[in-house]
This record gives structure tokens, sequence and C-alpha cells, in this order.
């Protein structure tokens, strides 16, 4: 074995060990390993994990596997101070710079990165941008850098910021250094963009699934949208939760309504005082507010594991943006809710906004992922098929855990409609949009299908016995399914991007008849406006998952942290079913590491002892 081969092979089994001594699990999750392996070997990455899936242990672990500092460059001020928090709970060195600090106390974070104190130093991207940092970083021993929400750097992401743009200096100025671009969420564009704008140097990329399987997604048409939304929440029996609103105004009217029921909730939106809304966001994450109501300024830099439902009170402006806001329900992979209330004016209110912007490729852009959040709320498909399918994770199995597969719409032999759509976007190069294919699919005279020649074509007219809305609802449901693809693309000498519809590989069989289809008949409204709690099995102890989580709170206010970071609510229900009595085992439970068996082991394992003798 060479010397390289071993060395990469000590760090391969120290990886497990901090895994397993500092951060308590027993073994990897799906796509970790690889990444962190990939990492050690000296490999730039592309890490795409949803939220939830051990996302942050992938640069985590490399960081305490290097010599080195490794920098985390991070958007979010709030996040970072809450995973350094974390990280010195699990007894790790780490520290941060950010505008929230005064010059003294950054001069402090420096001088302990450059005398070697730190293992993990979390940085904002304007920070990175600055001559001193340069001059500052030049005299540490830089070993590693992971840049999380890295879908900002790509105008095709949700969240765009033109100061991410200049990271890709970094690989300029530290070329032999791995470095890591982590994101939930990114489409196949997006991802293109971040490769090329950080300057990734033949990238090991992990697209793991985008699948949430605990969360239950459901969309309620809006009848009485607030009497709608204050059952639901009563329903919850104080779990944490959060309300997405699109203005300021409706946020503190639904506040006034819920307290006025006595549920334990505030507001959150930008246009509060900067101290009012850090007290908010502590008092949330510290469980002594159930429920938060916010626009979308709430959200991005919360790391709360044990959010139990996210509703968005209005449509959201994208698949990504709601995709996002709804992951941080069911961080710790227990039963979560996302609920959508939807009514067709919400996404016409959008529309008028997204009109008033001048035009430009951007607007084109949000166009482009407005119609598919709208197109995703008219859906008659399963919600989770229309998401993965977004994401490109074609799939089209039924997830049975949202609200289509629940109350399913009827359906109808629909492979001569389906060949019939697919043909017409292969006759015409697939290289059209959703009008244009209806158009030829009806015989349409538009001067557009006749200087192309496509009322020459054999599928012409195929369709005109059935309206404009009759095969908008057949495309999108292909599109959902997975077997067309509806991609943005800019055409040589034209300003603005263009919509093409395309088949995918899983089209095939359609096309040639070789196995059946069936698709959805236009959907009734819902007149149901209750939400199916979670058919999962809870086999564990609940009185005492209840007597560890007022002892977690006990422990957590005299630390003056989260409860979270004491241990999340997954550890609590497995000390609940399998109430360890000794430090052994205490310490096979998922989430505690040495450092947490030292400060809470006893506290936990004397009540769990005491809750056994009471029988």
């Amino acid at each position: 074995m060479s010397s390289q081969s071993a060395s990469q092979e000590k760090l391969s089994l120290k990886a497990l060990e901090v895994l397993k001594s500092t951060f308590g699990y027993q073994s990897f999750r799906a796509g970790q390993e690889e990444v962190v392996q990939a990492t050690l070997n000296g490999q730039d990455s592309l890490v795409i994990m949803a939220t939830g899936s051990g996302k942050s242990l992938c640069y985590q672990i490399p960081a305490l596997c290097f010599e080195g500092l490794t920098l985390v460059i991070s958007p979010l001020i709030s996040l970072m101070k809450d995973q350094v928090t974390q990280l010195r709970e699990n007894g790790i060195k780490a520290d941060y710079l950010n505008s929230s600090q005064n010059f003294e106390t950054q001069l402090q974070v420096q001088e302990q990165a450059i005398a070697g104190e730190l293992k993990l130093l979390y940085l904002s991207p304007e920070k990175i941008l600055t001559q001193s940092f340069f001059q500052f970083i030049s005299q540490c021993k830089v070993s590693f850098i992971a840049i999380d929400e890295a879908h900002c750097i790509s105008q095709w992401g949700h969240d765009f910021r033109p100061e991410y743009t200049q990271l890709g200096n970094l690989k300029r100025s530290f070329p032999q250094t791995p470095i890591m671009a982590l994101t939930a969420t990114a489409d196949l564009e997006t991802r293109r963009d971040i490769i090329k704008h950080l300057n990734l140097h033949a990238p090991f990329s992990y697209i793991g699934s985008f699948d949430r399987p605990n969360i239950r997604y459901t969309l309620i048409e809006k009848f009485k949208p607030t009497e709608q939304l204050l059952h639901f929440v009563q329903g919850q029996k104080g779990k944490s939760g959060i309300i997405y609103c699109n203005s300021r105004k409706r946020v503190e009217k639904l506040v006034e309504k819920l307290q006025s029921k006595g549920i334990s909730s505030a507001g959150y939106h930008a246009g509060l005082e900067n101290e009012y809304r850090e007290k908010i966001q502590h008092d949330f994450q510290h469980d002594n507010i159930q429920v938060i109501v916010a626009t979308v300024a709430f959200g991005m830099g919360i790391n709360k594991s044990n959010v139990r439902y996210v509703v968005h009170f209005d449509l959201p402006r994208s698949i990504e943006a709601y995709y996002q806001e709804t992951g941080r329900a069911g961080r710790d992979n227990l039963p979560a809710q996302a609920v959508l209330f939807y009514a067709p004016a919400d996404f016409a209110w959008l529309q008028k906004c997204l009109w008033e912007e001048p035009e430009s490729p951007q607007r084109e852009i949000k166009q482009y992922k407005l119609n598919a959040i709208g197109e995703f709320a008219d859906s008659q498909t399963c919600r989770r098929v229309v998401l993965l399918n977004y994401f490109g994770e074609h799939r089209q199995e039924a997830c049975h855990n949202c609200d289509i597969c629940l109350d399913p719409p009827k359906k109808y032999d629909a492979l001569l409609d389906a060949q019939k759509v697919m043909s017409t976007i292969f006759r015409v190069g697939q290289s059209f949009g959703v009008h244009y294919v209806i158009g030829v699919l009806r015989g349409m005279k538009n001067k557009k299908i006749l200087e192309n020649g496509h009322d020459k074509l054999n599928v012409y007219g195929l369709g005109k016995k059935n309206s404009n809305e009759y095969w908008h609802s057949i495309i999108r449901q292909l599109i959902h399914l997975g077997f067309v693809q509806q991609v943005m693309v800019e055409m040589p000498g034209q300003y603005m991007p263009h919509t093409q519809l395309r088949l995918t590989a899983s089209a095939v069989p359609i096309l040639r008849g070789e196995k059946p289809l069936e698709l959805a008949f236009p959907r009734m409204p819902s007149h149901s406006n209750m939400v199916a709690q979670s058919s999962r099995v809870e086999n564990y102890n609940k009185d005492l998952f209840a007597r560890l989580r007022f002892l977690r709170k006990k422990l957590a206010e005299k630390a003056n942290i989260p409860p979270y970071m004491v241990f999340s609510d997954a550890s609590l229900q497995e000390m609940s079913r399998k109430t360890p009595q000794n430090r052994a085992e205490f310490l096979n439970i998922n989430g505690v590491g040495l450092t947490k068996l030292e400060r809470y082991g006893e506290a936990f394992l004397t009540l769990i002892r005491e809750h056994l003798k009471q029988g």
C-alpha cells in the first residue's frame, strides 16, 4: 500500500470515529460517507441534499479530520451563530466572523484562527470579498472550504445573491484546497451554474434524493381561510409551527386572530425592529413561542429540528421556495406536515406583481418558476411525485402521504391523449413550449405555426375536439409524472429565455403503447378542510418522553441554548423506547456523543431509572 493510500485510509477511519464519538451517530446516512471520502481525497464537490438529510456533517466531519482550519461561507448570520453554538455543544472549537460583531470581537476571533485554535470558521460572503480578509486568512492554514446555500450563486436559483458571484475567486486564491458547494434546492441549470461560477475542478457530485418522506403534503382549497387555519392550528395541540404569508399586513392580522384564541404565537417580518425580531426568533427556538406567523424574511437561519408543521397561507413564488420553506418542518425526521392554502386569486396576484417588474431575463425566469408552483397547486398528481420530477428525480410511484394520494381524483385511460401530446412534441423537434404544442394539436392557424410548416404535420389538428384548458391539464400531468420536461433555454440572438417541451426516456414505452397510462379528470374542489394526521406508529413511551422533554427544557434554560441543541426529539423518542440504564447504553442513542454524555448523561439516566422504578 502506498503512503498516500495509507494516509487516506487513516483519514477514513478517523471520519467514522468522529461521526460516532463527536456527533453520536452509529453510522453514516445516505451519501454522507461518499462525500466525506471525496473531500478527504482532496476533491472538490457539489452536494445536493434535502434539509434534514445531514448535509452539515458532510463538511463538519472532514473539518475535524484535517489538521488545519475549515472555512464555511454562509449568507445567514443567525444560522452561523446557531451552528457554532451547536458545534461547541459537541466540544468542537468553532467561531464566526460577520457584521454582527464589533471590531474587538472580530480581532479576537482572527487571532484564535491564526494561532490554530479553531477548527471551523463561519463567514458571510461579504466578508470574503474584503482585502483585509485575504491579509488575515493568508496567516492561517486553510485545509478546506465549504460554501453553504450555494444556489445563491446562480441566476436560475430562487434566491440569487450578486455577492455570491465573487466567490469564484476562492479557487484562484486556494487552488490546492478542496471546495465543497452545498444546497438543498438546485435544479439542473442551477447545478451547472454552481460548478461554473465557483470554478470547481472535476467535482465529485452527489445528488441525493429530494424526497422528505416524513412530510405530508396537503393542499386546502380556500373557503373561509382564516377559520380553516385556526381549526388546523388548534388541532396541533401546542406543536411548533411556522405560517408563511406574502404580506406584513396579513401576518399582523393572523397573529391577532391566533392570540385571541389563546394560541402562543408571534409575528415576524422585515418591517419590525431588529431587536424585536431577534427576541421572537430566540423565543421560538427556545420553545417559549409555539407558532410564528411570518413573511419569507423568517426561517433561512432556523436550524430548529422540532418544527412539526409549515403552513403556506399564501402561494409561494416558486417550487424552490416552497420546498425550502416546507423543509423547515420535521428536520428530526419525525412526522411533519406541509399545508398549502390555495385559491386561484393567489396566483393572479403574484402574476400581477411580476408584470409590474421591468422586462428582463430575470423576470422571465421568475415567470417560469411562478408557472411551475401554480401548476403544482392545480395538480391532480401525487404532490411528492410533482416535486421530485421538478428537481429531475424522475419518479412515477405515488407516495400515499399527500392529499392527492389520500383522497385521489377520478382517473381515465389516457394513453391515446398522452401519445397525441408526445407525438406532437417530437414532431415539432422538441423545441417549442406548451402554447405552441397545443396550437399544433388543436389545428390553430397562427402565423408561427404556418411559417414553420407545422400545419403539414400528421399530428396537426389531432386534438381539435378538446379545449385549450383540456390539453393544458394533460401536458401538466405528463410533466408532473416525468414523461415530459419543461426547460428554459437561452436562444442565440434572443434577449428573453425560451421554454421548450422535451420528452424524457420514460416517454418511450408510452409512445409505443407498451404500457398503460391513467391520468386524472379535472379535479373538483375539495370539501374537506381537515388535514389527516400521520399514520406512522409511535412506538415509544409518551409519558417518559414528556418527562425527558421537561428535563431538556430545564437544562437548556440553564445553558441558555435552544432545547433541541441538548438533544433532538428523535433522540428523546429513542431514549423513551430503549430506556438506556448506563453510560454505554446511553452512548448508543443516536445524537449522543462523548461531550454530551459527560454534560447531560447522568441527569437523563437518573430520570430514566426513576421512571422504570415507578413502573
